[in-house]
């Protein structure tokens, strides 16, 4: 990347945007209110869905594009509207299920689903079989048959497995996959999201880069997991956190301090001040 500034700032939330106490602090949302008023876009590029982004807008005093359900949704916060979603099928749902139940014993699914907006009432949009067992506090789930989980497209598939790592899950799952579908995670809490073949944070991103008219190259990009090597890689500059997964650190082009420490606010504030 030139020394001049960035054309689109793209950040991840959870565990790089905002702290351990999940809440913007106030340097964070004074560097991000300087991009803004400067003229640059900033996204957010979250493996949260739509219904998750009021409160990260709230802390920012900013309601950005973002890159939601690890790529696979587009979300104009702005106008708390869906701009497009790419789901796996029900048959690929079916098909990875039947996979993920036999080759992680135990397994309990959920499924990510949207609507038109971010709390659509007419689309059940977290729903989970009766053995998933959540891997956060406060879950908004609405609890269905396994059938009903696999029923209707959703944007991602979500695989949980107490007690196992993350990482474990996909090196047990991924050789089955082929390219059928996207496979990563967000956390080693024992959780793996499946979305459809294709999509990520990149490509998520690249559909962003072209609305906006602006280059991968002239874009900024933070994050700490797994779920955001794909757009440290696109980005001109990657920015891994301190507290980042060592996958995610070796993909980005430096590491800044940790999101505890306002990493991301620290390496805005060389252009914006």
């Amino acid at each position: 990347m030139s020394p001049d500034r960035p054309t689109l700032v793209a950040s991840d939330v959870d565990g790089t945007l905002i702290g351990p106490d999940e809440r913007v602090s106030a340097r964070t949302r004074d560097a991000v209110q300087s991009v803004v008023a400067s003229g640059t876009p900033f996204v957010l590029a979250t493996g949260r869905p739509p219904r998750w982004i009021h409160p990260v807008v709230e802390g920012l005093g900013y309601a950005p594009l973002a890159v939601c359900a690890n790529g696979a949704v587009i979300y104009d916060a702005d106008s708390d509207r869906v701009l497009s979603a790419a789901t796996l099928d029900v048959d690929t749902l079916t098909w990875l299920s039947e996979i993920a139940l036999e080759m992680l014993p135990g397994a309990g699914l959920a499924a990510e689903r949207v609507g038109v907006s971010a709390h659509d009432a007419a689309t059940p949009q977290f729903v989970s079989s009766p053995g998933y067992q959540h891997a956060w506090l406060n879950p908004d789930n609405t609890e269905m048959s396994e059938d009903e989980v696999l029923a209707a497209p959703a944007v991602k598939l979500l695989i949980r497995v107490p007690g196992m790592s993350s990482q474990a899950m996909v090196d047990v799952l991924r050789p089955h996959l082929g390219a059928r579908a996207d496979l990563t995670f967000s956390t080693d809490n024992g959780l793996i999201e499946l979305s459809a073949s294709g999509i990520s944070k990149a490509s998520g991103l690249a559909i962003v880069m072209e609305q906006l008219g602006v280059t991968a190259s002239g874009i900024v990009a933070f994050g700490d997991m797994p779920n955001d090597i794909p757009m440290l890689n696109l980005a001109g500059r990657g920015v891994a956190v301190e507290n980042a997964h060592p996958d995610a650190k070796a993909a980005a082009d430096e590491v800044t301090a940790t999101n505890s420490d306002d990493g991301v606010a620290k390496v805005l504030e060389r252009w914006w001040s």
